[in-house]
This record gives C-alpha cells, structure tokens and sequence, in this order.
C-alpha cells in the first residue's frame, strides 16, 4: 500500500526569537511529516516550542532555517500577499486566545473567513449561524464575545476555523476551556469535519482526555521532536 501523500513536510525547521538582551532557539532542526487525513497532536512542556512550529506550519511565523510544505508549497518562498491567499483559502486557526473581534457578534466572527474568501456577507452569516449551531452555539449567533464564557469563545473560534472548510486546521489547545462533554463533542466535530483524505488536522494540547482521537502524538522538548507514537510515517527530531 502507497503512503497518504504529505500535508506538511518539514525538514530541519530552525526558529530563533531575538528578545534584544539574548536569542532564543524555539525550534532547533525539526523534522515532522503530516499527513493527508491524518490529526496529528503535538505534547509536551510549556516553552518547548509547540505553539512556535504550528505557526511556522500556518505561515504565521517564518523560519530562520530548514524547509516547511504544506500541500506542495513552500510558504517562505511567497509573497505576503500570495501567503495571505493561500492561507486564507487553505488553512484554519484556532488560536489559544481566540482572536475574536470583539465588535462583531459571534455569527459576524465566524463569517469572515468566507467574506475574505469573497463572499456576500449575507450568505456568510448565514453559513456561520449553521456552523455555530454544530457546535452547540445556535442560541447565542448574536452574542457579542464579551457577552459569552471563555468556552463559548474557545467554540466560536473553532466554528470560525472550520467555516470555510480549509485543507489544514491547526488548533492550539482547542478544548482547554471546556468541560469533559463538550470537549468531546468538539473534537468529534473536529475529527469529522476535518478529516478527509484531502485534508489533515494538526492540535497543541496539554488534555490528556483528547489524546484518543490522534493517529499519532508528536512529543517535543527544548525545540526538538523527541518522539512519535501512533502507526504511519514516522518523524524524528
């Protein structure tokens, strides 16, 4: 049997922030494949570089060294504006701190991705509104952030990262807000939505209870992937 063609290649990813006083190496030399179909989780201790090498996957952050694919591309090699093009009709974010607008209602956050997409504004809205309701939000489209919780807003994001059905959906501690059952619910949501054999889905997490839905489970320590658990390709660090 052929492997599942890759999602995301990278090949000795090097990432230095540069505080002024000292450099320090977040990513030194990763090397991980993704993937079609495939949710890969990424563990480990805070500081070693997890949240680092997601946003280097997403293009949010660009590598100091080392090569990083995602579906055939080489994101380094863009323009802003090609990378902003190809993010936006390829990859969702959730981000740990949810990144929600706090002027638009939770149906109006969730619809921005598809108006940047370049649709009307009223069939994006009324796509979002069906996404929230998947995620047990159909009550509260109109709710501004401030007027939801911490998990509510952390349900939101992820409806926002869904919406417009990207290829790649990378999540940074997707349920850390949310109780058991919902958590559940979300990552069942996730793993549906998500996973086909055109697309993959990669989770920072820290939730232990979440971990039996991974093919496979990357740990990382000190900017290195240390090891791998789970069938399939394989990835050292």
């Amino acid at each position: 049997m052929n492997p599942s063609p890759l999602a995301v290649r990278c090949q000795n990813v090097v990432k230095i922030y540069d505080t002024g006083d000292q450099k320090v190496t977040a990513l030194n030399g990763v090397n991980l494949e993704i993937a079609m179909g495939e949710l890969m989780m990424l563990v480990g201790p805070s500081g070693c570089g997890k949240t680092t090498l997601i946003s280097v996957i997403a293009g949010i952050l660009d590598q100091d060294d080392g090569y990083c694919e995602v579906f055939g591309e080489d994101l380094l090699s863009m323009s802003n504006q090609r990378k902003l093009n190809f993010r936006a009709r390829n990859i969702g974010f959730v981000f740990q701190a949810f990144n929600l607008l706090p002027a638009l209602t939770a149906a109006e956050n969730v619809s921005v991705p598809l108006i940047i997409n370049g649709m009307k504004r009223s069939d994006a809205e009324r796509k979002a509104v069906a996404v929230l309701e998947q995620v047990g939000l159909g009550a509260r489209v109109t709710a501004l952030p401030s007027e939801l919780s911490g998990g509510q807003q952390q349900r939101v994001a992820i409806a926002r990262a869904l919406i417009h059905s990207p290829r790649l959906i990378v999540c940074d501690e997707p349920t850390s807000s949310l109780d058991h059952e919902t958590g559940h619910n979300v990552m069942t949501l996730l793993k549906e939505v998500a996973l086909h054999k055109d697309r993959a889905l990669v989770i920072v997490t820290h939730d232990a209870r979440i971990f039996d839905f991974a093919d496979r489970i990357a740990e990382m320590d000190d900017g290195h992937i240390v090891g791998v658990k789970g069938a399939g390709l394989k990835a050292k660090g």
